[in-house]
């Protein structure tokens, strides 16, 4: 059910963007290729660090039409959807150790109108379920797709650009 939503608000989505997409015949103010990271990776400088990496290269197709290849990993202290609640810090419902994952990922991000845009990206994982001595358990794989809605802001013009944004998590596959 919940597949079949999002399957049909992309369709709507990609239909609405290409319908009040905005095109000038002449447009070069945009570079083509772009290298970039995300605000997250500010987090390994504090206590307790994820060790979150991420690398994305990045092509405009066209002036709305951008895609990128994203490589990630990161630590976590426990496998994704466990649940939240009284429960969630006590130590005996904690996961012995922590998941290493690395992953490539591809993304597909239309403009919309001006800055405005949405984005879907889906990355597989390789994960590496570690106990407290750093020895394997097990490995797994995982399929992380994020649905983003946000704008584009250029800086330093346009050398830099940030792109704050909302995002949807689903996991379909994770062993």
């Amino acid at each position: 059910m919940i597949t079949r939503t999002v399957l049909h608000l992309l369709i709507f989505l990609i239909s609405v963007s290409s319908a009040f997409a905005q095109v000038k015949k002449e447009d070069n103010h945009y570079k083509k290729h772009f290298i970039g990271s995300t605000a997250f990776v500010l987090a390994n400088l504090a206590p307790n660090p994820p060790n979150y990496y991420q690398l994305n290269y990045g092509y405009r197709i066209t002036r709305n039409d951008v895609i990128s290849i994203e490589a990630i990993t990161w630590e976590y202290p426990g496998p994704l959807g466990r649940p939240y609640g009284p429960d969630y810090d006590n130590s005996r419902s904690r996961f012995p150790g922590y998941v290493k994952a690395f992953g490539i990922g591809l993304a597909y991000k239309r403009f919309i109108w001006k800055g405005a845009y949405s984005a879907i990206h889906a990355t597989a994982f390789h994960q590496n379920y570690m106990d407290l001595n750093d020895k394997k358990i097990q490995s797994g794989f995982q399929l992380f797709n994020t649905l983003r809605f946000g704008y584009h802001f250029n800086l330093f013009k346009n050398r830099m650009f940030i792109e704050p944004s909302f995002a949807f998590t689903y996991w379909p596959v994770n062993t």
